[in-house]
């Protein structure tokens, strides 16, 4: 079975919030700023705007990527050098790219996660 965004956004509800990783508990609000007429070859949904890099795997939700943030802003912060390396030299908060943006079907991972995985 396949989610079509028009399922959950529309003119009347123009904001949604989902939770990704239960663990860390990440809340993404997303919002239906427009509805665009379908462009031929673009490859729907498209994310055309955000804020900040994805945060590293396991740093702890949204207050371990606070503190992670801020230890990034002073290199003179006793943990910025365990910090750089965990992350990598390239990594910058702030750095968003609306183009690396991927969708998946959550089905699939579903799937993939509970019922491949009983499988084996």
């Amino acid at each position: 079975m396949e989610i079509n965004l028009r399922d959950y956004l529309s003119e009347e509800n123009r904001t949604i919030k989902y939770l990704y990783d239960f663990g860390d508990c990440w809340v993404h609000r997303i919002e239906l700023e427009q509805i665009l007429f379908k462009t031929e070859k673009c490859k729907y949904p498209i994310c055309i705007a955000g804020e900040r890099s994805c945060p590293p795997e396991d740093c702890g939700g949204t207050y371990g990527y606070e503190d992670l943030v801020e230890i990034l802003k002073n290199p003179d912060h006793e943990e910025y050098k365990q910090i750089k390396m965990w992350v990598g030299k390239k990594f910058n908060p702030e750095k968003f790219d609306a183009k690396k943006v991927r969708f998946d079907n959550p089905h699939i991972r579903c799937r993939k996660a509970f019922v491949e995985s009983r499988e084996l």
